[in-house]
């Protein structure tokens, strides 16, 4: 599903099949349980559900392919033959390509084409991509991140993942980029990009938000005390209208019917007319 609903950002829901993901490790790690979550993401409003199977939350370790494949595949198999847009949210090419072949119709590639055959996967395959920034790896990417201008490095990260995802051959319209919130940032460089996500939507390129329960909302919110995830909702809400009105074209979430809602009011009030 490359082609994006007109007038309204689409929504995609987090299927995490791992036992260690920052904010719902292990909730759907079972197969049948996560088939399930799933199917109840696209009951609630989401328009894609975005399938990972190895957790890159800070200091994570990789997992091995055939582990990875063991989480997702039957869990893509199975959403995509109810006819869900699944997105594979994967690093490695491998898995890429069994997802693919399983039904997925986009990579979320945090690490933007890195492994040099991933190109290849998308190009053969004519699946889409989300070419993600990131400062480092999963393992080492909060270890004091710095940049002279978050936006403009971001900025141009992605304006060079995207040459060369042109220049293997993958059609403009099958990319999106995501600045990649949380990962190698601080909790002022994530603000900043949310704020200046304009910036972002002006090479045309549909812009993801991954803002869902990051813990830049925990540690905005209550600085002494960072809220847990599960106390992040209105941040992360809040956020993610902020990111529709600054041009974001997909929406990820945990909390699909809330996002589904919140995303339902902000275009009602863009929408609105005299």
């Amino acid at each position: 599903m490359t082609e994006l609903p007109v007038g309204r950002p689409a929504l995609m829901g987090i299927l995490n099949v791992t036992p260690d993901s920052f904010s719902d490790g292990g909730v759907n790690f079972d197969a049948a349980d996560a088939i399930a979550a799933g199917l109840r993401m696209v009951e609630e409003g989401a328009d894609i559900v975005d399938v990972g199977g190895e957790s890159t939350r800070p200091g994570a370790e990789e997992v091995s392919v055939e582990e990875e494949l063991r989480r997702v595949i039957p869990v893509v198999q199975a959403l995509a033959s109810a006819g869900v847009n699944v997105s594979i949210d994967t690093m490695k090419p491998s898995v890429a390509l069994e997802a693919i072949d399983a039904g997925a119709v986009i990579v979320n590639d945090v690490t933007a084409l890195k492994h040099p055959e991933m190109a290849a996967v998308i190009h053969q395959t004519g699946a889409g991509i989300c070419l993600m920034h990131m400062l480092g790896e999963p393992k080492t990417m909060q270890a004091n991140p710095a940049y002279a201008d978050v936006v403009q490095e971001v900025l141009a990260f992605l304006k060079e993942r995207i040459w060369v995802a042109e220049s293997c051959g993958i059609p403009r319209k099958k990319i999106w980029i995501d600045p990649g919130f949380g990962f190698g940032k601080t909790v002022q460089h994530n603000l900043l990009l949310l704020k200046h996500l304009d910036v972002l939507a002006a090479t045309g390129y549909p812009v993801l938000i991954g803002v869902s329960r990051k813990s830049t909302i925990g540690r905005v919110l209550n600085p002494d005390d960072p809220l847990p995830v599960e106390e992040r909702l209105e941040g992360t809400l809040a956020a993610q209208v902020v990111a529709q009105m600054k041009g974001a074209r997909i929406i990820r979430a945990h909390d699909v019917k809330a996002a589904r809602r919140a995303i339902d009011m902000t275009c009602a009030i863009l929408e609105a007319e005299k």
